[in-house]
């Protein structure tokens, strides 16, 4: 009698396993469908400028210097185009957009030096962090608990460095120039790991992407990750897995990387010319890309969250 009870237990619990495998099955995206790049916007709607993807949790996505210099543009979810988000400071240009965990929408202004900020469901502008050492705050990322480093290249002296921008209690916030031992190329794309502990560095001028442990306001244990070509990179994104998703300027394609610095995928685009990219979509996994060539967004489906996407949900 027991045996026979125990037979049709475990009968009953393979048949709920059965299920639940078929329903993952359903749920799960075709594998063909993944990493296939396609336009999502028409052309002509952002300028030459066009940089700074960010998407907030509401399934918007906001880009820089929509139909002129000195805007933001916003995608709503599903929608066939853009449409004007803000106008910025007169003089004001964006380069960077980026969320944090309480939703405030951060701006890198290069032409003002600043960094602004936009509370979640407010329409007040706020400069929150500005300074004339700057040369231009480029891109920028955020940790999980507020601190955002920044890029800050000069293009002329194809140099640069990184800046780390603490915000207080009281929403005040201060910024330092980060040391570090080796001599910087032109700084550009930036993103940290998934743990926070290191931050990678894309070099334009020297197509090199490097990672370094913070410790406070120093950048240490400076590693070579991968080099492309000199001028051929941009925009860089982490995911979940700890991958970099790099933007390859004049080249089409977002390469990811690992963590390594083993080249482990090729995404062709339709333009050639991607500045920047982002992660959103309701489950993190949308990439946008924003296109020079054109003045359009594409978008393609990978297999991890961006861990910009997991800081806002606070999973990370």
């Amino acid at each position: 009698m027991m045996a026979t009870t125990c037979s049709r237990a475990f009968s009953r619990l393979c048949e709920a396993l059965i299920v639940v495998a078929l329903c993952t099955a359903a749920r799960a995206e075709p594998a063909a469908t993944l990493f296939v790049s396609r336009q999502i916007t028409p052309a002509g709607e952002y300028t030459f400028g066009i940089e700074g993807p960010a998407a907030d949790l509401d399934g918007n996505l906001y880009v820089v210097n929509f139909r002129k210099a000195g805007t933001i543009g916003r995608l709503a979810r599903d929608a066939p185009g853009s449409e004007k988000f803000i106008d910025l400071p007169e003089g004001s240009i964006g380069n960077a957009i980026r969320f944090d965990r309480q939703g405030t929408m951060l701006i890198a202004d290069y032409k003002g030096h600043t960094v602004f900020a936009l509370a979640k469901g407010s329409t007040e502008l706020k400069a929150l962090f500005s300074s004339e050492r700057f040369n231009q705050p480029n891109d920028i990322t955020v940790a999980s608990h507020g601190t955002i480093y920044a890029s800050d290249p000069n293009w002329k002296a194809r140099s640069g460095q990184i800046w780390r921008i603490v915000r207080g209690a009281d929403g005040t916030a201060t910024g330092e120039v980060m040391t570090a031992a080796r001599v910087m190329g032109t700084t550009n794309g930036i993103d940290l790991s998934p743990d926070g502990r290191t931050l990678y560095v894309g070099e334009s001028s020297t197509g090199q992407i490097w990672r370094y442990a913070i410790r406070g306001n120093e950048l240490a244990d400076a590693r070579l990750v991968t080099a492309f070509e000199p001028n051929t990179i941009d925009g860089i994104r982490t995911d979940r897995k700890g991958r970099l998703l790099v933007a390859r300027i004049l080249k089409g394609a977002i390469d990811i990387v690992t963590a390594q610095g083993r080249l482990e995928r090729t995404i062709t685009l339709h333009g050639k010319e991607p500045t920047n990219l982002a992660f959103g979509g309701p489950d993190g996994k949308s990439v946008y890309v924003t296109q020079r060539q054109g003045g359009y967004i594409e978008m393609f489906r990978t297999d991890q969250e961006g861990r910009e996407h997991c800081v806002q949900t606070g999973a990370c």
